[in-house]
């Protein structure tokens, strides 16, 4: 390891970079949340669609703004970057700059950044807009300090990472990885491993007689707050959170409101697709031939621990299974039910698929669409101990990694972790949502903190030998 002290001089001088650019910091996560970059139809360079091409290009001008080297790569993705390429190889970190959709229920605009009591909300302040803001400044400090780099630093934009990951996959099909990469898109201290990830379909085989229509949700990925459904019914009346209306005789509209949160954790939450099948179950509205399937359903989303299809499982590496039924969808008749299960080193896709089927008996039709196997890095791996010092160095507390749920881009590079910039430990007013949520917020303060870890985690990285 080269010695690369981080002194109290150079934390003195972290601290005033830090204090100096707060304004500019908040200005410029303002300017890329103004920016609906919801995944969108393919367009003529913007293979993500418009919106998530506008959102790089802001990235990348910001980049620019700072004084860094800005590339575009194909449209697909973007870097930032500083220091000299000397043939070693080069460190990175990749946050994104697309969304989830808002969804419905915010105070106020979700693509306008809303400052409260110190917080910052806004679709995408934390997931990950405000995040990429943080690692271009981690850059800029980096250019303006005089420190000598060793190995130069890309700052690295993605516009896919909600819906697919192509970006990525993009990215290192045509350029050489990094010899190590962090991900601001997780939990602090530090994440060293990630569950397995399976995203599959369930499609029904009944013809609809009473129950016409079932849609709700808006990401595979996350709880929905909101599901409706039409169905054929005598007098109806309304649940504590299903709402009835008779649109004509005979015919009523049902809308449920649940708890919105992310797939993988989805503790509090409450989704509001389970509530439209057990009120249709509970008023025998389903007739033979479509009970079926809504019993199947219903079994599915009675809890989040995959139990209700028997794959309970946890290890001494992950925290248990989670199994959510984030979108429900009808188009011809045929209701589509997205599953998304996490899970660790005990399950497999095949297991998943092999527990459905067998849930689902014959009333469904199972199609995977995605399954990605966990990803764990090594606690010894120096640079994991890099990034997890500089955090116990910045916060004075004696952290060790963790592992999560989420998947992050770090999974799809031979040397990673994710990093922050999330504090789940730390409570938020009632005010303040989730990612994937309503009044999705981020406290400025940690942020401004976490400001102050990337860079020292860069520094030491630029330390060691790879």
């Amino acid at each position: 390891m080269n010695c690369n002290p981080i002194d109290e001089k150079r934390l003195a001088d972290i601290e005033r970079f830090v204090s100096e650019n707060e304004d500019a910091v908040i200005r410029d996560i303002a300017r890329l949340v103004s920016i609906p970059s919801v995944e969108g139809p393919a367009a003529e360079g913007a293979p993500f669609g418009v919106e998530s091409r506008r959102a790089l290009d802001c990235g990348l001008q910001i980049a620019s703004e700072l004084g860094l080297e800005a590339v575009n790569c194909e449209n697909k993705i973007g870097y930032a970057a500083v220091g000299e390429d000397r043939g070693r190889g080069y460190l990175a970190t990749i946050t994104h700059l697309d969304v989830v959709p808002a969804g419905e229920g915010w105070p106020s605009d979700p693509f306008t950044l809303r400052e409260q009591d110190g917080y910052l909300l806004g679709r995408g302040v934390m997931d990950d807009k405000g995040p990429s803001v943080l690692c271009l400044y981690a850059l800029k400090y980096l250019k303006e300090s005089g420190v000598e780099l060793r190995y130069p630093v890309r700052a690295l934009l993605g516009s896919n990472e909600e819906t697919g990951m192509l970006d990525v996959e993009h990215y290192l099909e045509h350029y050489p990885a990094p010899l190590f990469c962090f991900s601001p898109d997780a939990d602090f201290p530090l994440i060293n491993g990630e569950k397995g990830i399976y995203h599959g379909r369930l499609v029904s085989r009944h013809t609809p007689v009473n129950v016409l229509a079932v849609n709700g949700g808006v990401a595979a990925n996350a709880v929905p707050a909101k599901a409706s459904a039409t169905v054929r019914a005598g007098r109806l009346e309304p649940s504590d959170r299903v709402s009835v209306r008779e649109t004509e005789p005979g015919i009523w509209e049902l809308e449920a409101a649940g708890i919105s949160g992310h797939a993988s954790m989805p503790a509090g939450t409450v989704n509001a697709i389970a509530l439209i099948v057990e009120y249709l179950l509970e008023r025998g509205i389903p007739v033979e031939e479509e009970l079926p399937y809504f019993r199947f359903i219903a079994r599915l989303l009675q809890a989040t621990d995959g139990s209700g299809f028997g794959l309970q499982s946890e290890d001494d590496y992950f925290t248990p299974l989670t199994a959510v039924g984030g979108k429900i969808t009808t188009e011809d008749g045929v209701i589509t039910q997205t599953i998304d299960c996490r899970y660790g080193i005990t399950v497999t896709g095949e297991k998943i698929t092999s527990a459905l089927k067998e849930a689902a008996v014959s009333c469904a039709d199972i199609f995977v669409d995605a399954d990605n196997v966990p990803f764990y890095a090594a606690l010894d791996n120096p640079a994991i101990q890099a990034c997890i010092e500089s955090y116990n160095l910045i916060t004075g507390e004696n952290a060790r990694p963790i592992t999560i749920g989420g998947g992050t881009y770090a999974r799809h590079f031979p040397s990673a972790a994710a990093f922050g910039p999330e504090h789940p430990e730390r409570p938020m007013p009632d005010f303040c949502g989730p990612i994937h949520g309503i009044n999705e917020a981020a406290r400025k303060s940690d942020f401004f903190e976490a400001l102050k870890i990337y860079i020292v985690a860069l520094l030491r990285l630029e330390a060691l030998d790879y």
